[in-house]
């Protein structure tokens, strides 16, 4: 029998309510030695009872509560599972938890209720994954992809490409093994077109790992340029409130500040940084070594040219730093007399996308992220899309299936024994199930758990 497990599931802290839950064989036992109920019909099942929480050994009420009993296997970890609602602080929620534990439960580790919905079969390892992504969501984006990922589509999609894979390989071990039979003999046609359509598909997800990691992590965005371009000014418009001082007093930023918010869905952390230029100031100083570090962390660069004034040598040093960077030119102060022209800066920065703005005019910033969005989705990947590939593990596990598809690929077109294609094939189908938890070792499903909280 597996053990009986308990844990606060709702964060520390005060609130309305707190819950703690108990899953295993013992739940219900455990639940009737330490609950009085106010109905005299007692515990049902399925049904939210109010009672209190007694301490059996001194008959001290410990909590009003609302509990509730649910038998398995129609349950999160599909074992009979108990729900105690208390009062939310932490006295009442951590003494009702002892009692939990001194009457029949022990305390789960982190994960231990999901991870018991995994084992058994409720989810794939993959709809594991995706719980901890809803918890974290903060965007709706993030969040759509992520409930995406836990209804089990991503699930679905790597399932047809393993049953493709499965197609193939029945086909390869009877010729293989029954050459004299007769069978529909198959082609080395046949087969590159049969292998090239599973790589296909598996391309196709991978192409979505870069956007996925970005709507997942979000979008590290450094706004850099010389003194008195307007940086703060377009971060307190992204912002919508004034988070940056803005003043016309050249080096009035002299540290990063960085803040977060959603563009259209993505989740960005924007960094303003201190003007780049030639400075005796210590703290002037510091400050620009930062935005240059900030610079090379950075996903996407906003560089911001001030079109009414001439290009200085600071902005020829930003021309150099950002050539191999993924970028955005924003040409501001457009509402006054123009001094840089946009062909001059195109053919600076051939590569960069181009923007025209008015920070005082509030003009150019809805184009601004809408760039910023065509930029994170690359043309490759539709906004509408949900199935994408937002977890390191998974794309990793893809890069390795997909290798070994093009190695098979490449023996095909070479004629070369069916037996050593085989192998390629068979090792991307065993690659495929370690997604889903079908042919994933024990080491890697305790590492997946471990990130969970307690609770979950």
């Amino acid at each position: 029998m597996e053990d009986t497990i308990a844990a606060i599931a709702t964060p520390p802290g005060e609130g309305g309510i707190g819950i703690i839950r108990i899953s295993g064989e013992n739940a219900q036992n455990v639940l009737t030695k330490i609950f009085v109920p106010a109905n005299p019909s007692g515990i049902e099942n399925r049904k939210m009872s109010y009672g209190t929480i007694v301490d059996p050994s001194s008959g001290q009420v410990i909590d009003e509560v609302l509990s509730v009993y649910m038998k398995g296997p129609k349950t999160y970890t599909v074992e009979d599972v108990v729900e105690i609602n208390c009062h939310g602080g932490m006295v009442p929620l951590r003494r009702t938890l002892e009692l939990v534990l001194k009457y029949g439960a022990r305390m789960a580790e982190p994960g231990e209720f999901t991870k018991r919905a995994f084992l058994n079969g409720r989810l794939d390892l993959s709809q594991a994954e995706a719980v901890i992504d809803v918890i974290k969501a903060k965007t709706d984006k993030t969040f759509d992809v992520a409930m995406n990922q836990l209804e089990g589509n991503f699930s679905k999609k790597i399932k047809e490409i393993r049953k493709k894979l499965v197609d193939i390989l029945v086909n390869i071990t009877v010729n293989i093994d029954y050459p004299d039979e007769d069978i529909e003999e198959i082609t080395y046609d046949t087969l590159e077109k049969d292998l090239i359509s599973v790589n296909d598909d598996i391309r196709k997800l991978l192409t979505s790992a870069d956007t996925g990691r970005i709507i997942q992590e979000g979008l590290n965005v450094a706004i850099i340029g010389k003194p008195n371009v307007g940086k703060s000014s377009l971060m307190n418009s992204l912002l919508n409130e004034a988070r940056a001082i803005v003043t016309e007093i050249p080096g009035t930023t002299r540290d990063t500040i960085e803040e977060h918010l959603s563009i259209k869905g993505i989740p960005v952390r924007l960094t303003d940084t201190a003007g780049i230029r030639e400075t005796d100031d210590m703290i002037e100083q510091i400050g620009i070594e930062k935005s240059k570090e900030s610079f090379n962390q950075a996903d996407l660069v906003i560089f911001i040219i001030d079109s009414s004034r001439e290009l200085g040598q600071e902005d020829r040093e930003i021309v150099e730093l950002i050539d191999q960077k993924k970028a955005i030119v924003v040409l501001n102060k457009v509402d006054l007399e123009p001094v840089v022209s946009r062909e001059a800066i195109e053919k600076m920065l051939p590569e960069a996308s181009l923007i025209e703005t008015s920070m005082e005019r509030q003009q150019g910033i809805d184009l601004l992220e809408e760039k910023i969005v065509e930029m994170v989705y690359g043309g490759k990947v539709s906004q509408s899309d949900r199935i994408m590939v937002t977890n390191v593990r998974h794309k990793n596990i893809l890069e390795t299936a997909e290798r070994a598809i093009c190695d098979a690929i490449e023996m095909t077109k070479k004629k070369e024994a069916l037996e050593f294609i085989e192998i390629d094939v068979n090792s991307s189908y065993e690659n495929l199930g370690e997604i889903i938890g079908e042919t994933v070792q024990d080491d890697i499903i305790n590492e997946v758990f471990a990130r969970f909280c307690l609770g979950k």
